[in-house]
């Protein structure tokens, strides 16, 4: 014979969340230990700080701090802020929150901390089981929790978003060196991306700047659209027959890239002074830059407007 398992009201087993579960909890910290994967030592129920008391405070094996949260009900904000609170007025290193129903929002809220701080967080659901006519018993699910991939996504996510402030803190220098020597790029504004562009005169031509964390480059960007790759090739083609007259005009020799596997064509001007992340030699890199732009702008400027292929 095989039993089912039967779930049961939480409350039917635990009527008071701090007098019958914490206590409880509290008595039988091992079933948590299972779970969540490390010892808990000395846990000290409705421990009190200045203003107020955390349901379950406890020790790991290293002597860590671990506050835990209980909450027989569906997850709320107010417990949310509770933990957050009790966390920092222990300086604890790690925070343990057990609902009865994890709400969408405060997954989403509990494994953006675990990315985006040292400290751990477990967000966990509690259900009470029985088989049969056994007594009844507690199931932990961890719903978050912190691991290595999750602080991995917070340092990318972090990384990035200060590669987007030097971005934009670069390219409000170089429109405001660039518009005092070109209008080429005068109607737009600094972006959070590693390029900015204007029109070159053609549909799907434009004149871009981009920016790399090394490396950086100004170019010709050729791209009429999802299905217009031949097109886009027509217009490469036609420009680079023309290669030695145009290079002989911009002053030396030009990347002309077909970009075989893309739909998209340019021809650029690559240079290896530094990029975003070289904030010393931004400068240099900006002078180069539009003194590329301005005379790749001058030598294209009458093989685009006499394209046959647009």
């Amino acid at each position: 014979m095989i039993g089912k398992i039967e779930k049961l009201p939480l409350r039917e087993i635990w009527k008071h969340e701090a007098y019958d579960f914490t206590t409880w909890l509290e008595e039988n910290i091992d079933t948590l230990e299972s779970v969540i994967g490390f010892n808990l030592a000395t846990a000290e129920r409705e421990h009190r700080t200045e203003n107020f008391s955390v349901d379950i405070v406890a020790e790991d094996d290293s002597g860590s701090i671990i506050v835990i949260e209980n909450q027989l009900e569906k997850s709320n904000h107010d417990h949310l802020g509770k933990i957050i609170t009790y966390l920092t007025a222990v300086e604890a290193s790690c925070a343990v929150w057990i609902v009865s129903e994890p709400r969408s929002e405060h997954v989403k809220a509990i494994a953006w901390l675990n990315e985006s701080t040292s400290t751990d967080f477990y967000l966990i659901k509690l259900e009470a089981i029985a088989i049969g006519d056994s007594l009844p018993a507690p199931l932990f699910t961890v719903i978050v929790g912190p691991s290595e991939e999750a602080r991995e996504i917070g340092q990318t996510k972090k990384e990035l978003k200060e590669s987007h402030i030097l971005r934009r803190k670069f390219w409000t220098n170089l429109l405001e060196y660039a518009n005092d020597r070109t209008n080429i790029h005068s109607s737009i504004t600094p972006g959070k991306y590693s390029w900015i562009g204007a029109g070159a005169g053609k549909s799907g031509l434009s004149y871009n700047y981009v920016i790399h964390k090394n490396d950086a480059k100004a170019e010709l960007y050729i791209d009429r659209g999802k299905e217009s790759h031949e097109e886009n090739e027509a217009i490469f083609e036609e420009l680079y027959n023309q290669k030695e007259t145009i290079e002989d005009s911009f002053g030396s020799e030009l990347s002309w890239e077909k970009l075989e596997n893309k739909r998209a064509c340019r021809i650029a001007k690559h240079i290896e002074i530094g990029g975003y992340s070289d904030e010393e030699k931004w400068d240099r890199i900006i002078e180069e830059l539009v003194e590329i732009m301005i005379n790749l702008e001058k030598a294209l400027r009458e093989p685009i407007n006499n394209l046959k292929a647009v």
